[in-house]
């Protein structure tokens, strides 16, 4: 059974994730801030992860903390849910067409968490929400999930594209990645003998 639930409570934000891996994309996510809302909607969608997610923010101040804390949530959930990775692919990767925009994503569940990042946006807004939140997203995500985490985009010049286009290539990497080879189902996939 490879679920996990969350919970983080600071002086800034409440937050609660529920996740089962072997979903069927079922999502019901609540943060407050709709169009991050929207991009975890695609990230469960598209990975095949069942995903629920509550999150009571300082949103008179901004996003910022909402969003930051939801990536820290979602990433301890997710490595919790993993286990010790037996069986799974590791590796996925993705090539996402959207309208204009393509964004290339490779990924690696390896337990060493870095970031490479080269997503620029040309406007700072996507209606209210601002764009770099989704590299602080993605950062805390990574990070707390023990991601190596490499997302391109290749192609944009509209943000919510570029954004969405993000967001769903790196869903679709993580369902290859999660994923249980059945050739492999009872092995760690590392030489090491541990991820």
């Amino acid at each position: 059974m490879r679920k996990a639930s969350v919970s983080r409570k600071t002086a800034e934000t409440e937050i609660s994730v529920e996740i089962d891996l072997d979903g069927s994309g079922a999502y019901d996510n609540q943060t407050g801030v709709g169009f991050f809302d929207h991009m975890l909607d695609q990230l469960a969608r598209h990975a095949l992860i069942d995903m629920r997610v509550r999150a009571v923010g300082d949103l008179h101040i901004d996003d910022h903390h909402t969003v930051e804390d939801t990536g820290i949530a979602l990433g301890q959930a997710l490595r919790e849910a993993l286990g010790d990775k037996r069986g799974i692919r590791r590796y996925g990767e993705c090539h996402l067409p959207m309208d204009e925009a393509q964004v290339r994503c490779a990924l690696d569940l390896s337990g060493r968490a870095f970031l490479v990042w080269n997503v620029d946006f040309p406007t700072p807004k996507i209606g209210t929400f601002d764009t770099e939140l989704v590299r602080e997203f993605f950062t805390a995500f990574a990070g707390n999930g023990g991601i190596t985490l490499h997302v391109d985009r290749l192609h944009g010049f509209n943000s919510h594209h570029i954004a969405e286009a993000a967001f769903k290539a790196v869903a679709r990497s993580l369902r290859d990645a999660l994923e249980v080879d059945p050739r492999k189902a009872d092995a760690i996939p590392s030489t090491k003998g541990a991820l």
